[in-house]
């Protein structure tokens, strides 16, 4: 017996320890879902988008060029040392030097400054480049979230139809074996329940996809972010009447097209024969340390040497020159041409999106009425099934509604009902496409930060 109490002890052990374990992990996965809202699930996509990071390291790429067309006309100062290691023998043709400094900078250059004005518009491409990136990740932010909300909302209503449903089978199958029904009337209510079942599961994968891709955009876990139906601004209705501003995309690809060009007109001014005007000043100082160098000048070398002087250069002939300005001007009309094709290919985008929205519209109001329509027939069917149709006995008169009849009548309410929520979603996402066509995608992230 007191062996028997043992192995009770060390199997109750073994038993409870995984059971604790579970009910932690438990405990952990419900801690770490949350509601959050949408500003907070875009501004953590902003933040965690690879996207976005690309575009402020063009940022700073971009700043650092404008600097580094600037600094040519900033002295660059240096130094250098050179003390001799072994005594020299006879004349090397060069001072020995202790060590030695040097200014140099350029002091007039008409290519030059056109370089410094392109590599300013590069700047503000890049800058209106990494503007663009992040409404486009809020866009997609916005979108997923609340897609997930209305997912949610559909999971729900659902559920509540597969409870109905199970029901239907229930009360279908006493009806059938009590001979009121036949036997196709279960059967049907077997493919309702079945074809539930089916639409919950999709409804699941869907928003488990959604899940995995707001956590890949925000860096969250996982499974963590839970929609908050308040923090949904609604979405403006909006049109192609609206007044059209330039997007930040169109923004960028003119600022680039235009630093192109200014790059194509700097190497053409090369070609001009204007000069370029450098100053530079240089001290030495010498040493006849370990050398014989006097012993070759007809003076002593003097220990300090200072020079200054301006220098002038212009290119009279230079064929990489011609190259160079022929492939910047290809460049420049290619930008040019680019930046064309951006602002038509927004403009077939607007019109699409205005004639979607139409229909979007209309489909959207035809489910809210279906919508409703079905609520009204529920009431009238649990109506009729509390008191009866007042009818009972008269000649022609419809029959009494059977209990199968609310359970149809609900599941096709809850039908209509996500119906309508699922034509919601689609017009909503079809305006903010619009919106951020039209360029107005900062009023919706601006209305965000007012939630």
């Amino acid at each position: 017996m007191r062996i028997t109490r043992v192995k009770f002890r060390q199997n109750s052990r073994r038993l409870t320890a995984p059971l604790l374990a579970a009910l932690a992990l438990g405990f952990a996965s419900v801690r770490l879902q949350a509601q959050v809202s949408l500003t907070t699930v875009v501004e953590l996509a902003q933040k965690n988008s690879a996207t976005v990071h690309l575009a402020q390291a063009d940022v700073q790429k971009a700043g650092s060029l404008l600097s580094q067309s600037r600094d040519a006309f900033i002295p660059s100062i240096s130094f250098g040392s050179g003390l001799p290691a072994f005594p020299e023998i006879g004349f090397t043709g060069s001072l020995p030097t202790i060590w030695e400094g040097s200014m140099q900078s350029l002091v007039f250059s008409l290519p030059q400054i056109k370089y410094i004005q392109a590599a300013r518009a590069g700047l503000q491409s890049a800058q209106l480049a990494l503007k663009d990136a992040k409404e486009q990740v809020a866009l997609d932010a916005s979108t997923a979230y609340i897609e997930m909300d209305t997912v949610n909302s559909e999971l729900e209503a659902v559920r509540e139809q597969e409870q109905n449903a199970d029901r239907l089978v229930a009360i279908e199958g006493q009806r059938t074996d009590a001979g009121v029904d036949p036997q196709s009337a279960l059967l049907q209510a077997k493919l309702t329940a079945a074809q539930l079942k089916l639409s919950r599961l999709h409804l699941e994968t869907r928003n488990a996809t959604l899940s995995k891709q707001l956590a890949t955009l925000t860096g969250l876990p996982d499974g963590s972010i839970v929609p908050d139906h308040s923090s949904i601004p609604e979405v403006p209705a909006v049109s192609a009447k609206d007044t059209p501003i330039l997007t930040p995309a169109l923004d960028a690809a003119e600022a680039q097209a235009k630093s192109k060009l200014l790059v194509s007109k700097g190497d053409r001014e090369h070609l001009w024969l204007f000069p370029e005007v450098g100053f530079g000043a240089q001290y030495n100082r010498n040493t006849t340390l370990l050398n014989s160098i006097n012993d070759y000048y007809r003076k002593p070398l003097p220990a300090n040497n200072f020079s200054t002087g301006f220098s002038i250069k212009v290119h009279l002939f230079d064929m990489g020159l011609h190259a160079k300005a022929r492939e910047s001007a290809a460049e420049a009309l290619r930008a040019k041409v680019e930046s064309e094709q951006a602002q038509q290919q927004n403009d077939i985008q607007i019109s699409q999106l205005t004639a979607s929205l139409r229909e979007l519209d209309a489909e959207a109001e035809v489910a809210s009425l279906k919508q409703q329509i079905s609520a009204e027939q529920l009431k009238s069917v649990l109506a009729q099934l509390e008191v009866g149709n007042g009818q009972t006995g008269t000649p022609g008169a419809p029959p009494q509604l059977s209990p199968t009849a609310e359970q149809q009548a609900r599941i096709d309410e809850r039908q209509k009902y996500v119906d309508a929520i699922d034509s919601g979603f689609d017009l909503s996402k079809a305006r903010l496409n619009l919106l951020r066509a039209l360029g107005h995608m900062q009023d919706w992230l601006d209305e965000l930060h007012t939630k």
